[in-house]
Order: C-alpha cells, then sequence, then structure tokens
C-alpha cells in the first residue's frame, strides 16, 4: 500500500469518526487498559445489544475527528489506551453499562465524553448512569399520567356503590 493510500485511508476513518461524533446522542470515552480479552469481547456484547457502537482508535485520529466535530474540550482525554462508545438512539445507554461494567472490572475507567453535543465531564457521565433508561423513564411518565384517571375512576365506582347501598 503506497504511502498516499494509506493517508487517505486514514482520512477516510478520521472523517468517518467526526460524523460518528457529530451524529452521536451519547459518547463516552474509556481506558481499558488491564481488562482481560473476555471482559472486553463481554463489555462490547453488552453495548451492541443496546444498539451502542464501540470502536478501539488511535488517539491523533480520535483528536483530529474531534477538531474537525467541534469538540475541542475533548481533545484532552485522548490519552493512553482509549475506547469510544457512540450511541446514536440513547444517551443513557453507554454510561449505565459501561458505569455498571466498571464495578466489576475495575479497570475500565471513564475518561470523559459527549452529551447531545456538549462535551461532558466524567462526574456528568456518571450521574447520567443513574438515571433509568429511556424505556424506565417513558414507564414512569405512564404510570404519573395514569394515576389520576385510575383514582377518578375509584371515586366515581366508591359513588355509584354508595348510591346501590342507599337505593337497597
Amino acid at each position: 500500500m503506497s504511502k498516499a493510500n494509506v493517508i487517505a485511508k486514514k482520512e477516510e476513518i478520521v472523517n468517518d469518526i467526526t460524523k460518528k461524533f457529530q451524529d452521536a446522542e451519547a459518547v463516552v470515552v474509556v481506558d481499558y487498559r488491564g481488562l482481560t480479552v473476555d471482559q472486553a469481547t463481554e463489555l462490547r456484547k453488552q453495548l451492541r445489544d443496546a444498539g451502542v457502537e464501540m470502536r478501539v482508535l488511535k488517539n491523533t485520529m480520535l483528536r483530529r475527528a474531534a477538531q474537525a466535530a467541534e469538540l475541542n474540550d475533548l481533545v484532552d482525554v485522548f490519552k493512553g489506551p482509549t475506547a469510544v462508545a457512540f450511541s446514536n438512539e440513547e444517551v443513557v445507554a453507554p454510561a449505565k453499562i459501561i458505569a455498571e461494567f466498571a464495578k466489576d472490572a475495575e479497570a475500565l475507567e471513564i475518561k470523559g465524553g459527549v452529551l447531545e453535543g456538549k462535551v461532558a465531564s466524567v462526574e456528568q457521565i456518571n450521574k447520567i448512569a443513574t438515571l433509568p433508561s429511556r424505556d424506565g423513564l417513558l414507564s414512569m411518565l405512564l404510570s404519573v399520567l395514569q394515576a389520576p384517571v385510575r383514582n377518578t375512576a375509584l371515586a366515581i365506582k366508591a359513588v355509584a356503590e354508595k348510591k346501590e347501598e342507599e337505593a337497597a
């Protein structure tokens, strides 16, 4: 492969990662140093099952892609072994899965990320990880919305039963 082909291939990868940074709802950057092959495989599987893509790339490519995506504050986290999890659908999923996985695999360390287009600190990523998933939040909302209807129905039923007792 000629030098021009190598450079073109690297530019293509940087452009692809730049687009992923721009399109993602959430990006979580981790240091995976010290994970066993089995642990890394299991983490990738859990992320993939949640619709999250995890990539291990050279830091120089990640820095260039972050700068091209205008995420300059993220450039500093690309040091040492770096893996990046991209989620296009859900903000909570990658942070939740990685934080949960890190409880058993202490070698896994969150370095930072991007939430809805804005650079996020480790603390912000960890806070997001404690939130319920999108489905969990929708379930809670549905429960809250159903409560007044349920209470009204119970009140009407109680009034109807009382009227029946008085009529009897």
